[in-house]
């Protein structure tokens, strides 16, 4: 919306993409996201992840499942095709779940715990060894496909209830409160662009920071966000669901202990 949009643009305009310097320096590539090390210490938030609350069917049957019946009614007739969606004619596992942003899909529906599903599945939260991502919980899915039942989280943002939950965190752990300087970068992905060397950065305020989720030009949160003076960052990978956040004890161990984050240590990826 573009009143949305100028508002946007007012509080975080864009900075010079030199201030990303420090983090190439810190972490190599940023391509997909520029993953900090400890500084001093580091946990991996969890996107959310939703179950519904009707299970029965909904269990046993696979998006790839679904779609499969679908196309199948479409081609005999059973099912008229409707000309203003389109026809999925798309090959291969259709997984569920998808790329970017996210929020809680609404009635019916609950936040499904990924420590839930781990006691459920006999998986591991995440695997050792590797990051959060579509690897983990393959005992949940038939042939790679999530049941239709469970919405499994985004890759490459942090839902949005999670997002304002760790913004509130953060601004209770910066000296600076909702005034701490702040820095937004989105990956040339996720903005479509060619142009690898003018980086998107945005500049603002750590109390204007919820807005960013609405950011117009990107289907996704920041691929980093940091304090301005470095002493918290985080970085949300394009191919990742879940979101590194690197700081003081202080900050770790209250994402840790939050009742509404879920998060986790990976001694594998600190």
């Amino acid at each position: 919306m573009p009143e949305e949009s100028n508002l946007l643009s007012d509080l975080w305009p864009l900075a010079p993409s030199g201030t990303t310097d420090w983090l190439r320096e810190l972490c190599g590539d940023g391509l997909t996201g520029y993953m900090p090390p400890p500084m001093p210490d580091a946990v991996w938030v969890l996107n959310a992840m939703y179950e519904h609350e009707d299970q029965n069917e909904l269990t046993e049957v696979s998006y790839h499942e679904y779609r499969q019946a679908r196309l199948a009614r479409l081609a005999d007739g059973s099912i008229k095709p409707d000309p203003l969606a389109g026809v999925d004619l798309e090959v291969g596992i259709a997984t569920g779940g998808g790329l970017g942003r996210a929020e809680h899909p609404g009635r019916g529906w609950r936040r499904l715990r990924w420590a839930e599903l781990a006691r459920r599945t006999g998986d591991p939260v995440v695997p050792e060894r590797l990051l959060p991502s579509y690897r983990c919980f393959p005992s949940a899915r038939k042939n790679n496909s999530w049941p239709l039942g469970i919405r499994p989280p985004t890759e490459g943002s942090l839902d949005r209830e999670t997002w304002n939950r760790l913004v509130a965190i953060l601004t209770e752990h910066s000296p600076a409160g909702p005034g701490t300087a702040c820095l937004a970068y989105y990956n040339p992905l996720m903005l479509g662009a060619a142009d690898f060397e003018n980086l998107h950065v945005q500049a603002g305020r750590l109390g204007d920071a919820e807005i960013l989720y609405g950011n117009p030009e990107a289907d996704f949160s920041p691929s980093n966000f940091w304090a301005e003076d470095h002493s918290w960052v985080l970085c949300t990978d394009y191919d990742l669901w879940g979101t590194k956040v690197a700081g003081p004890p202080a900050l770790i161990e209250a994402l840790l202990d939050d009742i509404e984050i879920e998060a986790v240590r990976l001694p594998w990826a600190r």
